[in-house]
């Protein structure tokens, strides 16, 4: 299994950073679309959407509000900065109800329309901060390549110390392999790496305390996004989201962390300008 998941990882990864680095914003807005549309499919199912006709209506309308937001922000991006707001304030409320992990555990519970909810405002916000970014000047691209890069490198050094050091229990009932330790080392590799992409971005020491705060809550925001996704699975009792990846699962379960971190990058990058 391991060997699948680093041969998969292998493939995904230029070809990730080459749509970034190569494609204009327009084409990796389509293509970034069809990638989270993907995760929120299998979001759906996790929320108890087993009706194929009802899912896809439901994807459908969340693909309309994308075009809308293209189609109506002309090129201003004001659009993508509120839709990125409204991502934060969603994830907010998800912090809060990791705090009650068996809120809305029943399929019949009134909750289950929350979580519906949930795919849209988590969805469609990191679509519109991935595409702020790249939007965001020249070195745009790089600056997505960083959020980026932050959040595969908090989750491989939480993978690596919460294996080597992992003694202390980060949220026990929602995902048992997460430790504090795991968090630590997690958050000095994303600090290095965005430390290092954002060199390569062109960063002047007087923003780089903007980019360390702005790292250090994208990592937390990477965390809450990958434990709110492992309480849906754990309400729905499935292991994975999906198994479209070798070795990895679903499109989801790549892309967590991201949700929830791309809006606080975008935030970010626009409060201290860098």
């Amino acid at each position: 299994m391991t060997k699948t998941r680093v041969i998969a990882a292998l493939i995904m990864a230029p070809v990730a950073i080459l749509a970034i680095l190569m494609l204009p914003t327009q084409w990796l807005a389509a293509a970034a679309a069809a990638v989270f549309l993907i995760g929120l499919w299998e979001w759906l199912k996790l929320a108890d959407v087993e009706d194929t006709l009802a899912r896809t209506v439901l994807l459908v309308l969340n693909l309309v509000l994308m075009v809308l937001i293209v189609w109506a922000d002309a090129g201003s991006l004001v659009l993508y900065q509120i839709a990125a707001l409204v991502g934060i304030g969603w994830w907010l409320l998800a912090l809060l109800w990791l705090r009650f992990f068996n809120f809305g555990a029943s399929p019949s519970s009134p909750a289950r329309a929350l979580k519906l909810l949930a795919g849209t405002l988590a969805i469609v916000p990191a679509w519109a901060s991935l595409v702020l970014i790249h939007a965001s000047g020249d070195n745009g691209h790089l600056w997505l390549l960083t959020a980026l890069a932050v959040v595969w490198a908090a989750d491989s050094g939480a993978y690596f110390a919460g294996r080597t050091f992992g003694r202390t229990k980060l949220a026990p009932r929602i995902s048992p392999n997460k430790t504090w330790e795991g968090l630590g080392g997690g958050m000095v590799a994303g600090l290095i790496v965005a430390l290092g992409f954002g060199w390569l971005a062109g960063i002047d020491s007087g923003h780089l305390v903007g980019l360390v705060i702005t790292a250090v809550v994208t990592v937390f925001a990477s965390v809450l996004g990958d434990l709110y996704e492992s309480l849906i699975k754990r309400h729905a009792g499935a292991k994975d989201s999906g198994h479209i990846i070798p070795g990895h699962g679903g499109v989801l379960d790549r892309i967590d962390g991201v949700l929830a971190a791309l809006p606080v990058f975008a935030l970010g990058k626009e409060i201290f300008g860098f």
